[in-house]
């Protein structure tokens, strides 16, 4: 099973918080987890904005850090370029969900990968994000 994730997914897996239970048991189940530039750039500012929020320390930051790219080299996800055609995509999604909604930009262009890659499931701990990912056809069960 090829799955794309969102950052909520991502920043669960190495943060403790209310969803990493359900992230950690979702893993378990030894999904190809594909994850896109877009996904590895929004994870490291996620870590370091805790920082900001004071729900971090650095160090915790880059402890987090560390894992989460050491799992890409370790195979637990996989990076897949993100698709030019997810561009044209994310428009389309916008102008037919935004409206009805609320969805953002990168919420959009999260969507519009996994449609163009032909992911076979979608995990988002976003509402917004699950909500256009279930408008759209796309698989966001376990």
């Amino acid at each position: 099973m090829n799955v794309c994730v969102d950052t909520s997914f991502l920043v669960s897996l190495y943060a403790i918080e209310v969803h990493s239970p359900e992230a950690w048991r979702r893993m378990a189940q030894r999904p190809s987890v594909w994850v896109t530039p877009l996904n590895r750039a929004e994870v490291i500012h996620a870590f370091h904005n805790q920082v900001f929020r004071s729900k971090f320390v650095v160090a915790d930051a880059t402890r987090a850090c560390t894992h989460f790219l050491a799992d890409g080299t370790h195979g637990i996800w996989t990076v897949v370029d993100l698709p030019n055609s997810a561009w044209e995509s994310c428009i389309d999604l916008g102008r037919r969900y935004g409206p009805t909604l609320g969805v953002r930009t990168l919420d959009s262009l999260h969507v519009a990968c996994a449609l163009e890659l032909r992911a076979q499931r979608f995990w988002t701990f976003d509402e917004r994000q699950a909500k256009l990912a279930e408008a759209v056809g796309l698989d966001t069960t376990a």
